[in-house]
């Protein structure tokens, strides 16, 4: 089986009992000049450039943390933990993400089935700046809410049957292979995961490499190991009707931060149950803005505002550093002929042989979809 297992951040804003920060680009001067490194050697460093006088963003990065994606509502208004409180947080994140543990019943053994040898040790660790949520606009560090918008019947045809294969997948009840997503099928990341763009942190392989080549930025994610080839030398984009996994990347400077910004994501018609597109955003729609910035001799931030007036109330902004490592990115063995897509089909038939039924409203149905094996 692969090194996989998807986790969603909103889990972790239940553990953390942290708070938020912040406003949009622009407006983030109380940030630490580099959010990840040494801030006094960041003070006495210039900025590297190619051998052709770019920017130069290129080595191995993680961007894994613990710090939520929105700010967890029990905390109210507040910005930044003290001193104290993110000691204390990252104290308890240590003992309520082992997964080595072995109490809590049957249930919760087979939940930390991948044990903690799998995973990522900066997943039990804060953002160096103590944030409360890697959201940082809106001001109140939580996703905008979703457009409302009455659907069409074919529409509601959809989204009814979509509803009922996640229910399926959840309960192990899978009819076809569109009832497991594109995860699961190890064709791409799938949306609101790690590995993708945006790159948000999940329990492992949270890690990236930067090349550069004249004209070009290449970014070679670990997680279904795929790379992105952004162009940087002002080619026009690609016509609309043009599609694709990754969605059109074009990319520029500005001064010493690289912009990319990502249009043209493929429909997920026909290919399972999910696309890639975050948020299950309209990829007609979707745009992404990618900033990289490199901050410190260790340190990129990387900064994304994500747009679709069809899907939220406004455009929101993530940040999350990027900390070099001198760790090797390995080969993440999946594809689409892996073993799971046989035994997942192939144990829902025996459960039907043994008189089992599939229940959409049984209590893990709504829960958990999605996840990797």
């Amino acid at each position: 089986m692969s090194r996989r297992l998807g986790i969603s951040l909103g889990v972790l804003a239940i553990v953390l009992v942290g708070a938020s920060i912040l406003g949009a680009r622009g407006r983030l001067s109380w940030l630490p000049a580099a959010l990840g490194g040494n801030t006094a050697d960041a003070k006495a460093w210039s900025a590297p450039r190619t051998a052709w006088g770019d920017p130069d963003l290129q080595g191995i990065y993680n961007y894994g943390t613990s710090t939520p994606l929105q700010r967890p509502r029990q905390v109210g208004d507040k910005q930044v933990l003290s001193d104290d409180e993110a000691t204390q947080l990252q104290s308890n994140l240590a003992y309520r993400l082992d997964r080595d543990r072995r109490d809590g019943g049957a249930q919760a053994d087979v939940s930390r089935s991948y044990n903690d040898a799998w995973m990522d040790p900066n997943r039990k660790r804060l953002t160096a700046d103590k944030r409360t949520s890697l959201i940082v606009d809106p001001p109140d560090g939580r996703i905008p809410a979703r457009v409302e918008r009455k659907l069409t019947p074919e529409q509601e045809k959809i989204r009814v049957e979509a509803d009922l294969s996640t229910r399926r997948f959840n309960t192990g009840f899978q009819e076809s292979y569109k009832d497991m997503d594109v995860g699961n099928r190890c064709i791409i990341r799938r949306r609101n995961e790690g590995g993708g763009h945006p790159y948000l942190p999940a329990i492992y392989n949270n890690m990236a490499q930067i090349f550069q080549a004249p004209g070009y930025v290449v970014i070679y994610a670990e997680m279904i190991h795929f790379a992105r080839i952004i162009p940087v030398d002002g080619r026009p984009a690609l016509p609309d009707n043009v599609e694709t996994w990754l969605g059109d990347p074009r990319g520029h400077w500005e001064g010493n931060t690289l912009v990319v910004e990502t249009r043209n994501f493929i429909s997920p018609d026909g290919v399972g149950r999910t696309g890639v597109v975050y948020g299950n955003a309209n990829p007609k729609t979707f745009r992404i803005v990618e900033r990289f910035t490199r901050v410190g001799p260790e340190t990129v931030n990387y900064e994304v505002t994500m747009s679709d007036p069809e899907t939220w109330t406004r455009p929101f902004t993530i940040m999350v550093p990027w900390n070099k490592t001198n760790e090797q990115i390995y080969e993440y063995q999946c594809q689409e002929l892996n073993y799971d897509m046989f035994h997942w089909l192939d144990g829902a038939r025996e459960r039907e042989k043994r008189g089992e039924k599939f229940d959409p409203n049984a209590p893990d149905a709504r829960g958990g979809g999605g996840d990797e094996g």
